[in-house]
């Protein structure tokens, strides 16, 4: 897959301040970041801080539209040179690479819906494609597919301390990635439900929602 060229924003003054203000967030949350700390980190009085950005609430939006755009570019590289078997929404993930504290803690403070929405808009567009190749019809509508799977992929980074433990690696280094992909391969190629064991729990929840409605 064709690497996407760096944005020219990234090597500017407000990009360092950008960045040092996902790096706080993410290690004190935002109650706990400090415009001072940042601008420090960033290498830039707090004076020029408030100049481009005004506040931490601006920075934080700053944070997630770095990384929508971040993610628009990674899905328009992946259709240009595709990579078979490639999950977008896991590369996307990894490619987050520095991002990836500031996007676990906003994730479990219940921030950054941006970057969450344009992940679910790439997988409903990556669906749209797969869908047309089903020979049956989706059991549920595509969006609810897309966020399911988008909060999966993001699960890695949330859990990753735990997943860690039980892989006993780092499941977020070089180790844990190619280990995961494996076990995804393996889990997508192999599903646990035959098509017929699927139709049949698919009718034993519908009679189940029937009778909390009559309920």
């Amino acid at each position: 897959m064709t690497t996407p060229l760096p944005d020219p924003e990234d090597l500017t003054a407000r990009a360092r301040i950008r960045d040092a203000a996902a790096w706080h967030f993410g290690e004190s949350g935002f109650e706990g970041a400090t415009i001072r700390g940042i601008a420090e980190t960033a290498g830039v009085s707090s004076g020029l801080l408030r100049h481009h950005f005004g506040s931490k609430q601006a920075l934080r939006e700053a944070c997630d539209e770095h990384l929508v755009k971040l993610i628009r570019r990674l899905d328009d590289s992946a259709r240009a040179d595709p990579v078979p078997g490639m999950n977008p929404l896991a590369a996307a993930r990894l490619a987050m690479g520095p991002y990836q504290r500031y996007l676990t803690r906003a994730l479990t403070e219940g921030w950054a819906a941006p970057v969450f929405d344009q992940m679910v808009e790439v997988g409903e567009t990556w669906l749209t494609e797969a869908d047309s190749k089903r020979p049956d019809q989706p059991y549920a509508d595509r969006r609810v597919r897309a966020a399911l799977i988008v909060a999966m992929a993001l699960a890695v980074p949330v859990l990753h301390q735990h997943l860690s433990r039980v892989l006993g690696i780092d499941a977020l280094g070089a180790e844990g990635d190619a280990t995961l992909a494996r076990a995804l391969l393996d889990i997508y190629s192999h599903p646990m439900l035959s098509p017929d064991e699927a139709a049949t729990h698919l009718d034993l929840l519908n009679a189940t929602v029937k009778e909390y409605d009559h309920d």
